[in-house]
């Protein structure tokens, strides 16, 4: 049998990104994917149980709204928009409704947001403008590795271009500011602190909904992480992105990529053991730590192989996906206007239930995401019926069908909504891994998002990577985390490039 360059388990973004790396650089690369579709969590299907209201409609099965596919260094080298991917984002980028018909919105323009937040728009200019005009170097620093000097200067010195410019002597200097503005902004909303810089309900709610992104309890420095990153993109150049067409469209364009340099995708491909794989002088593994173990066996060794074998999983989200008539009836008109909306009341209200979902238990109320791709995306739509995408935070493994909690929360907001569902599917958490094996129990986070976790996932190894010899982990359970950014694949890549084949030239990733 031939001897392959390197085989990808897993074709999600992270995978992708480390297969397309291994390709430019001249290997021969093979990726394995167990869907009968590519791209994990970065896929765009119709559903089958809505086929009769909804013909010729797609859905996002995992992430739908992709701040990362125009912000991560990765991304800004590969160039989606150059390779004929749309990103388009609304005025607003996300809203927080609350009772009594107020609303919290976060508008493209910093201006525009700051007045509406009437006595705490100063406050938030404050803590979110100064990141949103560094954006680049805040988002480059939270994309790093989490563990070298080398790994920030590779982020950080070439902003913009992970892959094939030389990397600039100034770079880590430059991000110090920022990046200990960022630092002083995460102490003070992850800690017990975070209730004192807002006054109104409006600004609480509004940044504690992104950072319940983490179903995690509130506040904490890796909520605060999320919130502060995401918030600050929200106001700069590409805000809260969707992908015309779906999020399939960042999966083809990297599948196209990948082939142009020779690699290629097979679907359908379950690697359950190592027999499973075809040879290799390196292996990268888009997977969970779990699946690693079990695939390795006793090829890692024991301490390591323990460290791997204690990493913890996250709560979870259970997926609804809706067809409409018509536009949700928004109680307040300009959360029409957001392609992401936040359900879960006020900052107090949402904090309840994220402790409750962290206790094992169902919130009456649960945080809940809303995603109408047709406000920025008009061509989802057909006809008058359009898709709404929606997830609730529950606890890991639930079985519970939540389209009625779901429904509620939505109604609580949007009165007369139920008169608009045509139809709906929900994807309970404990069903999710059988659509994305990275989803154990509904773990959409690849692994539990505390602030050790976030920085010393999957251990604390000075490689976060490299598992073995010639085997590299390369996941969303890698720094930096979870998202669409292709990151960790693009940091597993490198090393192996150095280690397995002596290749110390990242290669450029800009569209040829």
């Amino acid at each position: 049998m031939t001897l392959l360059d390197a085989v990808v388990v897993g074709s999600g973004p992270n995978g992708l990104a480390a297969a397309v790396t291994l390709a430019r650089a001249g290997l021969g690369v093979r990726v394995l994917e167990a869907q009968p579709t590519i791209g994990g969590g970065a896929r765009t299907l119709p559903i089958p149980e809505l086929a009769d209201d909804a013909a010729g409609m797609v859905f996002d099965l995992c992430s739908a709204v992709h701040p990362m596919a125009w912000a991560s260094p990765f991304f800004r080298a590969f160039d989606l928009p150059a390779r004929g991917v749309e990103l388009v984002a609304p005025d607003i980028a996300y809203a927080q409704p609350l009772d009594g018909g107020r609303a919290g919105l976060a508008f493209r323009d910093l201006a525009r947001t700051t007045d509406r937040l009437g006595p705490d728009g100063e406050a938030w200019r404050d803590l979110i403008g100064p990141l949103a005009a560094d954006w680049q170097q805040v988002t480059a620093l939270a994309m790093g590795d989490k563990r070298t000097v080398r790994g920030m200067l590779d982020g950080v010195g070439s902003l913009g271009s992970p892959g094939g410019h030389a990397r600039q002597p100034w770079g880590l200097a430059s991000a110090i500011r920022p990046g200990l503005r960022f630092g002083a902004a995460l102490l003070e909303q992850g800690g017990p602190r975070w209730d004192r810089r807002f006054l109104t309900e409006e600004a609480k709610a509004l940044l504690t909904g992104v950072a319940a992104h983490n179903i995690t309890p509130l506040p904490s420095l890796a909520g605060a992480g999320t919130a502060l990153l995401l918030a600050a993109l929200a106001h700069a150049d590409g805000g809260w992105a969707i992908p015309v067409g779906g999020s399939q469209a960042i999966t083809n364009a990297m599948v196209s990529d990948l082939e142009a340099h020779g690699g290629t995708v097979e679907t359908g491909r379950r690697v359950d053991s190592w027999p499973d794989l075809p040879p290799a002088r390196a292996v990268l593994f888009d997977t969970t730590p779990s699946t690693l173990v079990r695939v390795l066996g006793d090829r890692i060794r024991f301490p390591h192989r323990g460290a791997l074998g204690r990493f913890r999983h996250g709560n979870a989200a259970a997926k609804v996906d809706f067809v409409l008539s018509g536009p949700v009836p928004w109680q307040v008109p300009d959360v029409g206007a957001a392609s992401t909306v936040h359900l879960g009341g006020t900052r107090a209200e949402m904090v309840v239930a994220e402790d409750t979902v962290a206790h094992g238990l169902h919130a009456d109320h649960p945080t809940v995401l809303v995603s109408d791709p047709g406000v920025a995306d008009p061509g989802r739509l057909r006809g008058a019926a359009r898709p709404l995408w929606t997830y609730a935070h529950v606890p890991a493994g639930s079985t519970q069908d939540v389209t009625e909690v779901v429904t509620r929360q939505i109604e609580r907001f949007a009165p007369g909504f139920r008169d608009v569902v045509v139809g709906s599917r929900c994807i309970p958490a404990a069903q999710m891994e059988r659509h994305n094996q990275n989803y154990p129990g509904g773990d959409i986070s690849a692994g539990a998002a505390t602030m050790w976790q976030m920085v010393a996932r999957p251990t604390p190894a000075l490689d976060p990577y490299r598992v073995a010899e010639g085997v590299y982990l390369c996941s969303a359970s890698t720094p930096p985390g979870p998202g669409v950014h292709g990151m960790g694949g693009w940091h597993a890549a490198r090393r192996a490039l150095l280690r397995e084949f002596d290749d110390r030239h990242t290669p450029g990733l800009a569209p040829e």
